[in-house]
């Protein structure tokens, strides 16, 4: 599409007024509320319903974000494509920059530990407000993609289609990468143990946190081809100082400057904690029994050039599933970009999925509303 689109409906819905919403970690939220966007509308029955879910720094508002998707995989027309801003987010949701009615100042680092079924958990209690009790897709890359596997295991018989983008259990390498981000949150002097001012945040930790967080997001090859070892674009000789950079620590510095001025670097320990602790297993004998419980079609797909959630990862998770009796299919992007390829390569993504449901159907149509 030529320019993003308007959601249709943008809101908020608040609930557990009454009787806490219980987490994974046996804490509890009261109230709970959710920033959401609606693009196209429910009809009578409630069953167009797409969710497109978000990754770490995502909102609501899905066609900022994936905007290549509509009018190829999502139709306005026909479907209604729902973004819900995650628990512990910093566009809307309760996270901890949200007020404590308990004490009535910030959460900050008091906000409790989030999982992935917790966030699940939620949206399907605005979901329910909506009217919707089934779900024509649920579909997200990286923490979308865990997002969309959770839906299928803990609330089967409400999800008709499963679409899940570079997203399997994080490996060792990633639980450390994650790490080493909050780490440089927490020793940021500004910090304050969670309770900073948030006019004067922990800029250079959460800086310094989404500059490794890029590394991880790209491939090298992608880093060679832009940056090799040419010198900073602004002129800056690494030869003649100390501060003198290279290009690609020119990128990794502009990136993170621009990430503080959007983002909650107490948020950003939430949902990466969030993504740390995604196991399909948890709260089920095994994730073998979890996996079982799926009745809808999966589709995974791998990013070739992803070293953050390889290719081999989703591959295996699929063939886990298959072992489980789920209908699952596996496909792979093409990309240079690394596990960032779900977003810096849409194009393609929506070209790829575009044709599998198509081919899948054995007509031209496009849209998920085709294959349900």
């Amino acid at each position: 599409m030529s320019k993003v689109l308007n959601p249709t409906i943008e809101a908020e819905c608040t609930f557990a007024h009454k009787t806490p919403f219980q987490l994974a970690s046996g804490e509890h939220l009261q109230p709970v509320t959710l920033r959401y966007a609606l693009y196209g509308r429910l009809n009578e029955r409630r069953d167009n319903a797409i969710l497109a879910c978000h990754a770490l720094s995502g909102s609501a508002l899905v066609a900022e974000w994936w905007p290549e998707m509509f009018g190829r995989l999502f139709d306005p027309e026909r479907d209604c494509v729902i973004g819900i801003n995650i628990l512990g987010s910093c566009y809307g949701s309760s996270g901890p920059a949200s007020l404590n009615r308990r004490t009535g100042k910030r959460y900050g680092a008091d906000f409790p530990l989030i999982t992935i079924q917790d966030i699940v958990r939620a949206q399907a209690r605005l979901l329910d407000a909506l009217g919707v009790a089934r779900l024509k897709a649920v579909i997200g890359g990286s923490i979308g993609g865990m997002q969309a596997l959770q839906w299928a295991v803990d609330f089967p018989e409400r999800v008709e289609h499963c679409i899940a983008v570079g997203a399997a259990p994080l490996s060792s390498l990633g639980l450390a990468l994650n790490h080493l981000q909050r780490d440089a949150i927490r020793n940021d002097s500004a910090w304050c143990d969670g309770a900073y001012d948030p006019e004067q945040p922990p800029a250079a930790g959460l800086a310094l946190a989404r500059s490794i967080a890029i590394c991880s997001y790209k491939s090298p090859e992608l880093f060679a081809e832009r940056f090799a070892r040419r010198p900073d674009r602004s002129g800056e000789d690494p030869h003649a100082s100390m501060s003198g950079r290279y290009d690609v620590a020119g990128y990794l510095d502009y990136q993170g400057q621009g990430f503080v001025r959007r983002f909650d670097a107490n948020s950003y320990l939430t949902i990466s904690k969030a993504m740390d602790t995604f196991d399909l297993a948890r709260g089920y004998n095994s994730e073998d029994e979890a996996l079982r419980r799926i009745q809808c079609d999966v589709l995974l797909v791998g990013i070739s050039s992803d070293w953050l959630f390889p290719a081999q990862d989703i591959v295996a998770l699929t063939q886990r599933m298959k072992a489980a009796a789920v209908r699952v299919q596996y496909l792979e992007l093409s990309s240079a970009h690394g596990h960032d390829g779900f977003l810096a390569d849409a194009d393609a993504l929506a070209e790829l999925l575009s044709s599998h449901f198509s081919n899948s159907e054995g007509n031209d149509r496009a849209s998920l509303v085709a294959v349900a």
